[in-house]
């Protein structure tokens, strides 16, 4: 399972940095929620994979040999990451959507010219 997430995340960075030097404003922020997406994947992987195990500790915790238990961490930390991605996300957008009002394309090259 590991492995599979592991190919699942290269795969993830590697499109999203194709998308990001592209030359679309669009093809960009589509980088980044795949780049979002892989950083999410990543923090799940390396919290370690412990499947139908609650992630707090039941009473027997005390027991010299305590049941397994997921770590919460990673949990935690992919909310906060989904949180701050989508907030991101939405300021990309906004900003996205006046440069092409103001700009009349979303061609990279063609922002470069209209700087005078």
């Amino acid at each position: 399972m590991t492995l599979v997430l592991a190919l699942t995340i290269g795969l993830l960075y590697g499109a999203a940095m194709y998308m990001i030097i592209r030359r679309s404003i669009v093809k960009l922020v589509f980088g980044l929620v795949l780049l979002s997406h892989a950083a999410n994947l990543l923090i799940f992987t390396v919290g370690g994979l412990t499947r139908d195990h609650p992630p707090l500790a039941p009473e027997q915790a005390a027991l010299p040999h305590p049941p397994a238990v997921a770590d919460p961490l990673p949990q935690a930390l992919i909310l906060t990451a989904i949180v701050i991605s989508f907030g991101v996300l939405a300021f990309v957008l906004a900003l996205v959507r006046r440069t092409v009002a103001s700009a009349g394309t979303d061609d990279l090259d063609d922002l470069r010219t209209t700087e005078q």
